[in-house]
């Protein structure tokens, strides 16, 4: 493999650099494709904390970020141009943090309703 390797550098520089050059960026998207998969495969539904943006919270839960904050009152990410922590939400109104997370819990649990995936629904609380 590597004589072969070798000969066709030989031979063709410029077309065995540009196959070698797309076999590591192919390599690094299927690396970075499995670390991602197995993240989101352990972080599904994750309590919702004070550290989480709505984004991340948004695709723990499999639900649109944007629904979350309209049906919790929040501020969309535009409003400082980056997504912001609950916590410094929470702090910016003045208001506790666990205000802001018992809203965003109401809201995951609307839309999963809404969406009739609620996993409360099946068990009666």
């Amino acid at each position: 493999m590597i004589g072969r390797l070798r000969d066709a550098w030989q031979t063709r520089p410029w077309l065995t650099a540009a196959f070698v050059l797309a076999c590591l960026v192919t390599t690094g998207f299927a690396v970075r494709f499995t670390v991602q998969a197995v993240y989101w495969a352990t972080h599904q539904d994750t309590p919702v904390q004070p550290w989480m943006t709505v984004g991340y919270i948004a695709r723990s839960w499999g639900l649109d970020g944007r629904d979350i904050d309209a049906r919790a009152g929040l501020p969309l990410p535009e409003v400082k141009g980056r997504p912001q922590p609950l916590s410094e939400i929470a702090r910016d109104r003045g208001v506790p943090v666990e205000d802001i997370i018992a809203r965003v819990e109401a809201a995951i649990r609307d839309l999963r309703a809404d969406e009739g995936t609620d996993p409360g629904a099946d068990s009666g609380e």
